[in-house]
C-alpha cells in the first residue's frame, strides 16, 4: 500500500499562496506607516491598540502576550521600549505580585490618536476597498472561523493561560 503525502487542490494552493501574499504586503505597508508616524512596530502598535480598547487602559502581561500572539519574553521586551518611551507603565499587580499589570499612558493614548487616521487609512485603501460589501463580510467570517480554529490548538505564546487552581 503507497502512501500519498497530503495535497492541496490547485485552488486550495491559490488561496494559500493569495493569503500569504495579501498577509506580507499588507503588514509591510502597516509596519511602514507606523514606523514613520508613530515610531512604532507592529507589535508594539498592537500592545498599545489592546490597552486602549481595554476597561482602565490595563491588562495583564499574559493576557497581552495571548492576544497578541507573541512570546511572553518578545513581549516583556516590547513593553519595556514603550515603558521607556512613557508610552506604558509596568507594575506588579495587586492581586498577584508574579503578575505584571501594563497601563497605556496619556502619551501611549496621544501616539495612538497620531497613527491611527494613516493605520486606517491604509487597511481601507490596501484590504477593504478592492472588495464588494458583502466580500469583506465573507472575508471577516472566513478569517473568524480560520482564528477560532487555530486558537483551539495554539502554540503556546497563543494559547490563552488557564486560571490556576486555588
Amino acid at each position: 500500500m503507497s502512501t500519498h503525502p497530503p495535497q492541496l487542490s490547485p485552488t486550495e494552493l491559490a488561496a494559500y499562496f493569495a493569503f500569504t501574499e495579501v498577509s506580507s504586503l499588507l503588514r509591510h505597508a502597516v509596519e511602514q506607516q507606523l514606523r514613520e508616524v508613530g515610531k512604532l512596530s507592529y507589535v508594539q502598535f498592537q500592545l498599545l491598540a489592546r490597552l486602549g480598547d481595554a476597561p482602565g487602559g490595563s491588562q495583564r502581561m499574559t493576557d497581552l502576550a495571548d492576544g497578541v500572539v507573541y512570546s511572553r519574553s518578545g513581549l516583556t521586551y516590547q513593553a519595556q521600549s514603550l515603558e521607556e518611551r512613557g508610552l506604558v507603565t509596568r507594575a506588579p499587580s495587586p492581586e498577584d505580585e508574579r503578575s505584571t499589570i501594563v497601563a497605556i499612558t496619556a502619551e501611549g493614548r496621544a501616539v495612538l490618536q497620531k497613527v491611527f487616521p494613516g493605520h486606517i487609512e491604509a487597511v481601507r485603501d490596501l484590504l477593504i476597498d478592492p472588495l464588494a460589501e458583502e466580500d469583506v463580510e465573507v472575508l471577516a467570517r472566513v478569517m473568524t472561523q480560520v482564528s477560532e480554529h487555530l486558537r483551539a490548538n495554539p502554540p503556546r505564546s497563543a494559547g490563552r493561560r488557564k486560571p490556576k487552581a486555588e
